[in-house]
């Protein structure tokens, strides 16, 4: 349910299983839509989609269904890898996907079919349908919560939110959870993704209709377009076609953690299928289901490029509408681009940033770009000390940073709270890596010293300047110490590096354990109460406390920089 920064990261060891028919050919087509004429000038080069997409595949990143459209058109429409590696049973493009935040845009079009229909206004205040609401909420809007703009805090960033995770828990008790947490900001005054926000337009969504979320999106979204396929998860009934979610473990795949979807309601519950999430997509811009003008209000940024459950961006000259989804086992991207009603869907049941990195690429295919795969760039020959020019750190957010070194003929980079990543040369100016898809290029001043960086990931080119260092220091050593494992608890929570980057502190026993967002889980070993270090990787992190010993911050020291992460609750 979580909107990420893009970065560098070290790649998981993962071992997928194999099959010669794990990529099925669909063979018929849904009803409503056409299967596109392959000999049409119009048609992209499906069989380069084919290629990026088995790259994927192959590097063990991706298993799950991918769908591409124009129009009515259905271009490409497959499943890869299992939907069971227990059973060995296909994906395909009939098997049925958890969303993730793909569900805000649902909720988002329930609230304007209730505006439409005169039960509300998104400028009413919240308080309107919950009067016993903090004072602190006075200001806030129904708008403010569509667009993220609240000041509720994200209630899955709670300390205590793995621990409750597996429980259920009504809409009002959800509520409860964040209904009494200060303000992050005045409603209105700044862009916060918040699940909370998303949990009470759910609950807005119960009280004005009677009847419950799973049943009102059922009757008033799926019903009237046909999506046969889609629905509100559950843990205990039986669900055909529905797809095992994975992750990735330290030796492998592993079966994901397990989440009470009572949990995340309205603001990542729902299921679906490729297919039908392409009837989605053309019953909302197809004027099926709310009016030109919701649509509108929906497709309009407010905030940070953010709608009303839909991210609106301008990518290679064109507008881009579109949002992803992660849950536990499934991550996920629908994107839409208006000018040619062309549609991407890729769901996956293995958590990863695939399914983003998968529909750029389709996208730009579909658009006559090119796309250069891992596997097919060169390796080039260069002189070493043009790299110096490149040795630094570069700032990609305001805390943080891409940490560039070079070890003798080797060139490396490590993003704040990761590990070292190896990134090769295809030019004086241009390196990539290969354990992620991702490339970076340096700009440079007329002494060959860069200014800064340029990242190129998931379909974006992310800018990061040159920022000063300090001083270089002696390497100190860490010797690990032994501390009263009860001061522990005065440190398990989330802290915040940059607006979508936090670590998570938990702990096991008489151990720490120290996770950044979309990173392994490493353990962190005391020097002193309030100091500790990872063995991993050459990092450190300080614990500042009040009083009574809870953390307020913590602050990380890497790569000769010290990154504060104030706690948030």
């Amino acid at each position: 349910m979580k909107r990420t920064i893009l970065a560098l990261a070290c790649a998981s060891a993962a071992l997928l299983m194999a099959a010669k028919d794990s990529t099925l050919v669909y063979a018929h087509t849904p009803a409503g839509f056409r299967q596109s004429d392959m000999k049409s000038a119009a048609v992209p080069n499906l069989a380069r989609m084919e290629q990026v997409i088995q790259a994927f595949v192959a590097d063990k990143q991706f298993m799950g269904s991918v769908l591409v459209a124009r129009g009515n058109d259905i271009l490409l429409d497959k499943g890869y890898g299992f939907a069971n590696l227990e059973w060995n049973i296909p994906d395909s493009p009939k098997t049925k996907f958890r969303l993730g935040s793909i569900t805000k845009q649902f909720t988002a079009a329930s609230i304007l079919l209730l505006e439409e229909r005169g039960k509300l206004s998104v400028n009413d205040s919240v308080k309107k349908y919950m009067p016993d609401a903090p004072e602190a909420w006075d200001k806030i809007t129904i708008l403010n919560l569509l667009t993220h703009t609240s000041g509720i805090p994200s209630f899955t960033s709670f300390p205590d939110y793995p621990k409750l995770e597996p429980f259920s828990a009504t809409p009002t008790e959800l509520v409860a959870r964040f209904r009494d947490k200060p303000l992050d900001f005045q409603p209105g005054e700044k862009w916060s993704y918040s699940n909370s926000g998303y949990v009470l337009l759910g609950y807005v969504i119960e009280k004005i209709s009677g009847e419950s979320y799973a049943h009102f999106v059922q009757d008033n979204i799926f019903k009237p377009l046909g999506m046969a396929d889609s629905g509100y998860d559950s843990n205990s009934a039986v669900i055909q076609n529905r797809a095992s979610g994975y992750a990735r473990g330290e030796n492998g795949i592993v079966n994901a953690g397990y989440i009470d979807m009572t949990i995340p309601l309205s603001a990542g519950a729902l299921y679906s299928t490729t297919e039908d999430l392409l009837r989605w997509e053309q019953g909302l811009f197809g004027g099926k289901l709310i009016s030109p003008a919701s649509l509108k209000k929906m497709t309009t940024p407010f905030k940070s490029d953010y709608g009303f459950g839909l991210n609106i961006r301008t990518v290679n000259g064109q507008e881009q509408i579109e949002h992803g989804g992660g849950i536990e086992g499934f991550n996920t991207m629908l994107a839409y681009y208006p000018a040619d009603k062309f549609t991407v869907v890729v769901l996956a049941n293995l958590n990863g940033a695939a399914p983003q990195e998968i529909a750029a690429d389709l996208h730009t295919i579909a658009e006559g770009g090119t796309v250069v795969l891992t596997s097919e760039r060169k390796v080039v020959k260069i002189d070493p000390k043009i790299f110096d020019g490149y040795v630094g750190s570069y700032q990609l957010a305001p805390n943080f940073i891409l940490k560039i070194t070079r070890e003798g003929d080797r060139f490396i980079t490590q993003a704040t709270g990761q590990g070292q990543v190896e990134i090769f040369p295809e030019g004086d100016r241009d390196f990539f890596a290969k354990v992620v898809n991702a490339q970076i290029t340096f700009v440079t001043n007329s002494r060959g010293r860069a200014t800064e960086l340029i990242l190129h990931q998931g379909g974006r080119d992310q800018h990061a300047p040159r920022v000063e260092e300090r001083a270089a220091e002696e390497p100190k050593e860490h010797k690990e110490i032994q501390v009263d494992p009860k001061i522990f608890e005065g440190y398990v929570g989330n802290y915040q590096l940059a607006p979508s980057f936090s670590i998570r502190i938990t702990r096991e026993g008489d151990h720490l354990f120290e996770q950044a967002t979309n990173q392994p889980k490493f353990e962190i070993f005391p020097e002193s109460d309030k100091d500790y270090f990872l063995k991993v990787v050459d990092a450190q992190i300080r614990f500042v406390t009040d009083a009574q010993g809870r953390a307020t911050e913590l602050i990380l020291h890497q790569g000769g920089a010290d990154q504060h992460a104030r706690r948030v609750e």
